[in-house]
């Protein structure tokens, strides 16, 4: 059973808490059950999207990844239309494919199932930085068809993506999902007043932080 101590500078002639309380019982209860094996991948394209969402997905988990996305990626055109945004046929496709992305990266990458496979052994800093660099397509994309091949846009979130990603690997683990959360929420006056936002895209910037550094990077507890 975990011990429970007095709060720093309490008073010596407080009455002393019953063993049957409410907060002893509930910090008595075994922790649920935490499992780091990954299943080994299907053969063939079955295996393709085990390595994409993890080994081993429960039907909810893969709901989760896909169903979000979809409605995303359907939404987000019909809203640009509605505004008026007057986007072409690539930018809409582009732009439903970046939500369909990002949206299902945020919910995938959070998983249990993704957690053991990203994290499982012989996945190191390196591997984690790679993963995140490749997202240089995303912000070439919207630097490009977005805003009018913005060099400057696509330098500057790029750069400060890589250096936030770099920050939430080196700091030790128990802090991770923290700075992870920090630099997320610093991601959205960035994004929002820094930058120029991208009409339809306002979203694009501080959405792709929560999925990159705080679902994709952070070692959390895969649970059974």
């Amino acid at each position: 059973m975990t011990t429970l101590t007095s709060p720093p500078n309490a008073s010596t002639r407080t009455r002393p808490v019953s063993t049957s309380s409410n907060y002893e019982a509930s910090a008595s209860k075994p922790s649920a059950p935490v499992d780091w094996h990954a299943p080994v991948p299907r053969p063939g394209l079955a295996g393709g999207w085990d390595r994409f969402i993890g080994p081993g997905a429960t039907p909810a988990e893969q709901a989760l990844a896909v169903v979000p996305a979809l409605i995303a990626a359907i939404v987000l055109p019909v809203y640009a239309a509605a505004q008026g945004l007057d986007w072409t046929t690539a930018q809409a496709v582009v732009a439903g494919l970046l939500a369909f992305d990002i949206v299902g990266g945020v919910v995938t990458n959070a998983t249990s199932s993704a957690k053991r496979w990203y994290h499982r052994a012989g996945q190191g800093a390196r591997q984690h930085l790679s993963f995140v660099a490749l997202h240089v397509a995303q912000i070439g994309l919207v630097g490009w068809l977005f805003r009018d091949l913005d060099f400057a846009y696509i330098g500057v979130v790029y750069g400060a993506l890589l250096a936030a990603a770099v920050l939430v690997l080196r700091v030790p683990r128990r802090l991770q999902r923290s700075v992870a959360l920090l630099l997320t929420v610093a991601a959205l006056p960035f994004g929002l007043y820094a930058l120029a936002p991208t009409p339809g895209l306002e979203w694009f910037v501080p959405a792709l932080f929560l999925k990159l550094l705080v679902s994709h990077l952070t070692a959390e507890e895969p649970y059974a």
